[in-house]
């Protein structure tokens, strides 16, 4: 199949990998999106049940970026005592807002975060992904994000950067620290 390289199409981005960083990327690129006024979509699977900064930090980027938390937090780890089912439910309702907002021409940009983990987590699949990224409209940029890119969908992508664990401060016994990782 060959690459439709017209300047108007929208990129497909995916950050993944082992290391720190994917979501902070992808809202960084959210950052400079508004800056020059383009509308963005923040669509969370995974992060649903803690209060990230990003939360409050995305309402100051309004009306330009607007961000949806569609998951149920962190499935079976931690202080998850959620059924799986609704785990899967929460996920399939975030690939239907996904899928919604990325086809509907309204946004530059529709980041979907750790979408890859919804897939690792088999709450979703691969095939789910790639529907996404051919329903999506013409113009608009889709940013994936997460641990465990499928290859298909690494395969289809534009850009594809894998973020890489060199050292990190946990390894020390050093916790998550607000405003650095939440």
């Amino acid at each position: 199949m060959a690459a439709d390289i017209s300047k108007n199409r929208g990129l497909v981005i995916c950050y993944t990998g082992n290391g720190k960083g994917k979501t902070t990327a992808a809202l960084g690129l959210c950052i400079r999106a508004a800056g020059h006024r383009m509308k963005v979509a923040v669509v969370q699977f995974i992060k649903g049940s803690w209060h990230y900064g990003e939360m409050d930090g995305i309402k100051l980027l309004q009306p330009f970026v607007e961000l949806q938390t569609a998951g149920k937090g962190f499935v079976g780890i931690l202080d998850d005592k959620l059924p799986r089912e609704e785990h899967v439910a929460a996920a399939q309702e975030a690939l239907t807002i996904a899928g919604e907002k990325a086809a509907s021409g309204k946004y530059d940009i529709v980041i979907l975060d750790e979408i890859f983990v919804g897939v690792q987590l088999e709450l979703i699949t691969p095939a789910d992904i790639l529907s996404l990224i051919e329903n999506c409209a013409t113009r608009t940029n889709l940013v994936l994000t997460g641990r465990g890119a499928p290859p298909e969908v690494i395969e289809k992508a534009d850009l594809v950067t894998e973020m890489t664990e060199i050292k990190h401060p946990f390894q020390k016994g050093i916790q998550a620290r607000k405003g650095i990782d939440f």
